[in-house]
């Protein structure tokens, strides 16, 4: 019998035993050593989210009026395309599982999310926020949401703007009515991407529908709204014949990079665009500095993106401790600077290099849209009757 095998067996079996053990007990507490607490954020999408999220974490962490010298945030982000299990497929199935200490203490609740989270989790999947615990509470003034707005705190906001080159337009529209005044007289000068391959024309869209509507049909999923969309839809074949065509026919581009690539080449003079998009391509040079951004009046529809607490995290005080820097002048500098994205505080005390180009937009005048499947239905509905004009 080889005993030093045996002896070195034992040796490695206790080792991953204590290993195990201390990994078992990660929940988030401080031990007894004083370490901080560590508090995790979980995000989801594209790189520069991911990105941005992680100059935040690093904010937060040297910033002791915030982190109360005993917070430590830790950052999980899951990818968007990368066939993994959805952020909220995971929340959704660890809630169920009834695990009491959560491995979620904060996480990024999208849209329309929450309706997902609620009917998939149940109502509890969440927790009531208390904004007694939170002292920037009152200097979050974005637009009120439609569901769910006592279980989120929306943290960033993007919206579709009208961009134009100013080299050739001298006196952008400032209301939708003188927008589709112009589009008329401007024949070829305005394009929309196709609904269904990016947000933008989807926007332009569901804006020219429900311009015609009550303000709540915004915010519904209810079908009777249908029997109200002709209005809309005739505007939108009204306008048809007035936008940019090629080869003798009216073209609608393929996603928001599509109709910002034939504003860029000078082939239209205006279009709906994200603003996040616009300002990030600004800073990087690939739009031309002609390129310039409006707010229409009503707006485009827009979207917030928030931060919930699950209801079965052990570290809420933690949680709100993040929520509370997120809202802060330091971190909606950082959302600004790194992804363009739509501050929900005032802008006086923003230090962002980008302010400037918010400096005209009114956070006030923010519009979401939040109607279900009825976006599918529009899509279609679109598809059937516009995009076959030609």
């Amino acid at each position: 019998m080889n005993f030093k095998k045996i002896i070195s067996s034992v040796l490695s079996i206790a080792l991953l035993s204590t290993t195990l053990s201390a990994c078992g007990n990660n929940n988030g507490t401080a031990n007894n050593s004083g370490e901080k607490q560590q508090i995790t954020v979980w995000t989801s999408g594209s790189e520069n989210v991911k990105t941005s999220w992680e100059k935040l974490a690093a904010g937060f962490n040297a910033n002791e009026e915030y982190n109360q010298g005993k917070y430590q945030m830790n950052l999980q982000h899951v990818s968007s395309g990368t066939g993994a299990t959805s952020l909220s497929d995971r929340v959704i199935s660890q809630y169920k599982s009834g695990q009491e200490n959560s491995e979620f203490d904060l996480i990024e609740v999208n849209g329309g999310e929450f309706e997902i989270y609620t009917k998939e989790g149940g109502e509890d999947i969440f927790q009531k926020i208390d904004n007694n615990k939170l002292k920037n509470s009152d200097r979050n003034i974005s637009s009120q949401l439609a569901t769910g707005g006592d279980y989120q705190v929306p943290y960033r906001g993007t919206t579709v703007v009208l961009a134009y080159n100013e080299d050739m337009v001298k006196n952008p529209p400032k209301t939708a009515e003188e927008l589709y005044k112009w589009i008329e007289e401007n024949d070829g000068q305005f394009a929309y991407c196709t609904p269904g391959t990016g947000g933008s024309g989807d926007s332009f869209v569901a804006t020219a529908i429900y311009n015609k509507l009550p303000e709540e049909a915004l915010h519904s999923s209810d079908e009777k709204w249908k029997d109200d969309w002709d209005e809309g839809f005739d505007l939108l074949k009204e306008l048809h014949p007035h936008l940019y065509q090629s080869g003798g026919k009216v073209v609608y581009p393929h996603k928001n990079q599509g109709s910002l690539d034939l504003l860029a080449n000078q082939q239209i003079a205006m279009t709906p665009a994200w603003v996040d998009m616009l300002i990030s391509q600004l800073q990087q040079g690939t739009l031309p500095e002609s390129i310039k951004m409006t707010q229409i009046d009503p707006g485009f529809t827009g979207s917030l993106v928030n931060l919930a607490i699950p209801g079965n995290t052990k570290n809420a005080d933690g949680a709100y401790a993040i929520i509370d820097y997120i809202l802060s002048d330091e971190a909606q500098s950082i959302l600004l600077d790194e992804m363009g994205a739509f501050p929900v505080v005032d802008m006086t005390g923003l230090t962002s290099e980008n302010k400037d180009l918010m400096s005209t937009f009114d956070i006030k005048n923010f519009r979401t849209i939040d109607i279900g499947e009825l976006g599918t239905d529009i899509t279609e509905k679109w598809d059937k009757e516009i995009g076959t004009l030609n």
